[in-house]
């Protein structure tokens, strides 16, 4: 016999598990391609071997248009009234899942030997279509929480479930990647592995014929030492980056018709308020975010994620690469410091129902800044105890950002709720995509900065790897610590300073925009 389905008042299946677990195979879909950003700056970089200047360039222009084409798709959601199927939010990300089948690998053509032009349009033409696709499936995808459910604690439930799927998401790829496209450099007796590199003239190659421990020539089969560190070098495959992005493409775009298929929306997508009879005006909408000061505080706090950690993922490559020569290590190290925020989500709910979203956040963000003040002492650590202080550092910056991680969007949210509140109007689509818009502002011009600070600390893009001074390794250790530190500060200045929706006041707009709402339906009915 099968199973009664339980309908709420409106006829809408209820809400239930069904929703979260596909919510969550949403950013699980999302995060198949997202997970590759911090790797297309260390593929140009170390495998294709622009120089830090010019990749910082062009990594600045497509993410400006990065950040613009944000606004420009969430009012296009807005506006459509059209009648679709799936309905307008599923429909578009449908079209976003199907591009993001191939469009992550064509960020990561491998033709290292190629005139630098044919490399610059490879970069931009490559990352333009990627990035478009991952728009079109990512704002109606976050926009959607709030039609998922009205109510708020299931919303919260949403976005707990939606950071499980974003940390699962990072997790498999975080993990795996670095070891597949990672490997130790064996001597061949020609050195021939020396080819990947533009050596300069006056570059010493013979160091690299002999272990730097015994002072014997290699023997073939060898593992080649670096000269400055004592350990095993390790080479980026580049040619099997394109392949894994392509797997993981196929990956993200079942998990998002898993999610199209089984989650349900209940909120009428065109039942909001959004000046139907007047022509959208972006400027008007752009200066009711920068009022909207919840929205304001989550995004200040999402930029400053951004500019820290996602901005450092470089920089953490190249240290692992070059200070601890462990780069096929270091998902792994990463995701181990980030493991402390599972703790937090059977309790997220019971956390937030007592506490708060924002007031649990703010704890969590005092505890980060510990954590990073920790890493600032890891490059002043003899080498041999360095990763442990790091670690360590690490899992404190992790343990801090679990309740904010998995109430994140939540807090968005409660912004578009405000925005409602105080202007009249939801805007869902635009807000989202307004946050969006500052957020990959930051991913823009973090990395970018980053990749012109890596060349003014030394790092030499035609050496990969490879021959990197010990003294370029010393100072990706201070830069990724001072990334780290930025975030945390940046985070606790959002969420402490800035969002004002603390737990009463949540109460006291969603009584009053339920009172509204009965209003506008009885006023309908007459």
């Amino acid at each position: 016999m099968a199973k009664e389905i339980l309908l709420d008042e409106n006829g809408k299946r209820k809400f239930g598990m069904r929703d979260k677990i596909a919510y969550a195979a949403g950013d699980f879909g999302c995060n198949m391609s997202f997970a590759l950003k911090g790797t297309v700056q260390t593929f140009w970089l170390v495998y294709m071997m622009l120089e830090t200047g010019l990749l910082s360039a062009l990594l600045l222009a497509v993410q400006i248009w990065d950040a613009i084409n944000d606004p420009l798709i969430g009012s296009l959601i807005d506006s459509d009234r059209r009648a679709y199927k799936w309905g307008k939010f599923k429909t578009y990300i449908f079209i976003g899942a199907c591009g993001l089948l191939v469009a992550g690998a064509m960020v990561f053509l491998p033709f290292p030997k190629a005139d630098v032009w044919i490399k610059a349009m490879l970069f931009i033409v490559g990352y333009v279509i990627w990035d478009a696709c991952y728009t079109i499936a990512n704002v109606p995808y976050g926009s959607m929480l709030s039609l998922v459910s009205s109510d708020k604690v299931e919303q919260a439930q949403l976005s707990t479930w939606r950071s499980i799927g974003s940390m699962v998401g990072n997790l498999l790829p975080g993990i795996i990647l670095p070891m597949l496209i990672w490997r130790p450099v064996y001597f061949d007796g020609t050195g021939d592995f020396l080819d990947r590199i533009e050596i300069p003239e006056d570059f010493d190659v013979t160091k690299f014929f002999v272990n730097p421990i015994t002072g014997q020539p290699y023997n073939v089969g060898d593992a080649v030492l670096s000269p400055i560190t004592g350990k095993p070098v390790e080479m980026l495959l580049g040619e099997r980056v394109f392949w894994v992005a392509l797997i993981m493409g196929i990956l993200g775009f079942i998990a998002f018709i898993f999610m199209l298929k089984t989650i349900t929306i209940r909120v009428d997508e065109n039942s909001v308020k959004t000046n139907e009879t007047q022509k959208f005006n972006v400027i008007k909408a752009f200066g009711n975010f920068l009022r909207n000061r919840p929205a304001v505080g989550a995004t200040v706090a999402a930029m400053g994620m951004f500019l820290g950690m996602q901005s450092s993922s470089t920089a953490n490559t190249i240290m692992f690469a070059t200070y601890f020569n462990q780069a096929g290590m270091s998902g792994v190290v990463q995701i181990v410091g980030f493991l402390p925020m599972f703790i937090f989500i059977p309790f997220i709910k019971k956390i937030v129902a007592k506490v708060g979203k924002k007031e649990a956040s703010v704890v969590g963000t005092l505890v980060s800044l510990v954590g990073a003040l920790v890493m600032l002492i890891f490059p002043m650590v003899h080498q041999d105890y360095a990763l442990i202080v790091y670690m360590a550092g690490l899992i404190l910056f992790g343990l801090g950002m679990g309740v904010y991680t998995c109430v994140s969007w939540a807090l968005m949210g409660d912004a578009i709720d405000y925005n409602e509140w105080k202007f009249g109007t939801r805007e869902e689509g635009t807000v989202y995509s307004l946050h969006s818009f500052f957020r990959k502002l930051a991913q823009g011009v973090g990395p970018s900065v980053v990749l012109l600070i890596m060349g003014a600390l030394g790092y030499v893009s035609g050496l990969g790897t490879i021959g990197q001074s010990i003294e370029t390794a010393k100072n990706m250790c201070w830069l990724v610590a001072g990334l780290y530190t930025l975030s945390a500060v940046m985070m606790f200045v959002g969420i402490a300073l800035i969002y004002n929706l603390d737990k009463k006041t949540v109460e006291t707009m969603t009584a009053e925009l339920h009172e509204r709402h009965e209003q506008e339906k009885t006023a309908v009915a007459e």
